[in-house]
């Protein structure tokens, strides 16, 4: 069963948004383990499966040997197993629906869901594009289905559904006016202030804006540190035009930093968005306000999920967001007019990760029938 679950996990996270709906089948693995320990076994084999990319990804970012990346891959796992093991039901049914509902929930919100990736509620996208949120409760009613004896039934209906998307699927595509560029500049990205970088980047903008472009997205951290220095750069690039740019960029202050989205235009520059929540450890080490130290991006959690820009309402989400339930829900609540995703994805070289990420919030853009814009760096 576990072997099962392993290659569940490893398919339905393959980096392709219409394999999602394979995910359905852990519920089913999970309740119907004959035994606790089995159950976490099932548990830890599907998280580790389709997590697979977090140790060359945590190699690549830190310039370590695997065996830190193990550390991270496995501490990541052992909260999802401490979720679903306790909550396992020696028989199947309703009470082990009502648990794994429970254990569902934990593992979209914080603090359980701050590592709640390759969640089986993101299949809905995938089943019922354009549902909503009646698509979310039918994906929802499948999953507990499956962890009762009529998970065959449940099972027909996901087959049923899922070959009916899969044969009319349309990846969401940016609203007019809308463009989203991607940009290959590896680990120099916003690491250093960099002149000639910004200048690269405001020809690519000016060069989308002559092809009618009138909101460009970047990449998370595009702009680097923002500075009043920074501010003018960028401003001074767009003089003339009637672009507006949306990029990525840190906002540093004595007691940590903002990874923020930044609203850029020839008269006015300003903060849009700040990351909801950072990546873990590498990004957000909330021990070091726990300790009178500084430093770290600071997590607002549940602030700013939805933004205005050029006259939209935008759902945006930064990177490691992409991967999690609550913060695309949390938006999604206020009725947003677009989703727009960026990201600085140059340490997942090697790794399926940047396609999760895409897979999935193209699954979220689907389900709420959403233009979708990204941006990302590698």
């Amino acid at each position: 069963m576990a072997v099962a679950a392993a290659g569940f996990g490893a398919a339905a996270w393959c980096g392709h948004a219409r394999a999602l709906p394979l995910a359905c089948a852990f519920p089913a693995l999970w309740a119907f383990a004959p035994s606790r320990v089995i159950a976490a076994a099932v548990s830890a084999a599907y998280f580790l499966a389709a997590s697979r990319g977090l140790p060359q990804g945590v190699i690549n970012f830190y310039g370590t040997d695997l065996g830190v990346g193990i550390v991270l891959w496995i501490g990541a796992a052992a909260a999802f197993v401490l979720v679903h093991a306790p909550l396992w039901q020696s028989r199947p049914g309703w009470e082990s629906a009502f648990c794994f509902g429970l254990a569902a929930f934990l593992m979209s919100v914080p603090p359980f869901g701050i590592v709640g990736w390759a969640h089986p509620i993101t299949a809905a996208g995938a089943l019922f594009p354009g549902w909503g949120w009646w698509g979310l409760g039918a994906t929802a009613a499948i999953l507990l289905t499956m962890t009762t004896g009529k998970w065959p039934v449940a099972a027909i209906v996901v087959a049923g559904f899922w070959a009916w998307s899969a044969a009319h699927w349309i990846a969401p595509s940016p609203p007019d006016g809308w463009i989203g560029l991607d940009t290959r500049l590896g680990s120099a990205l916003g690491r250093t202030p960099d002149l000639d970088q910004s200048q690269t980047l405001l020809q690519r903008v000016r060069e989308a804006g002559a092809a009618g472009a009138r909101v460009v997205v970047l990449p998370e951290s595009a702009a680097g540190l923002w500075t009043p220095t920074t501010s003018g750069v960028w401003m001074d690039g767009l003089r003339g035009s009637d672009i507006t740019v949306i990029a990525g960029a840190a906002i540093v202050d004595r007691e940590g930093y903002d990874n923020a989205m930044m609203e850029i235009s020839a008269g006015r520059a300003r903060p849009l968005y700040g990351e909801r929540m950072p990546v873990p450890v590498s990004m957000w080490q909330p021990w070091l306000a726990w300790t009178g130290q500084g430093g770290g991006a600071r997590a607002t959690l549940f602030a700013n999920p939805v933004v205005e820009s050029a006259g939209r309402r935008v759902a945006p989400l930064i990177c490691y967001e992409q991967l999690l339930v609550w913060p695309v829900l949390q938006s999604m609540l206020h009725s947003p007019g677009v989703l727009v995703a960026v990201g600085n994805d140059w340490w997942t070289a090697g790794t399926n990760v940047l396609a999760v990420q895409r897979a999935s919030t193209q699954a979220w853009a689907r389900l709420f029938a959403m233009p979708l814009v990204l941006s990302f760096n590698t």
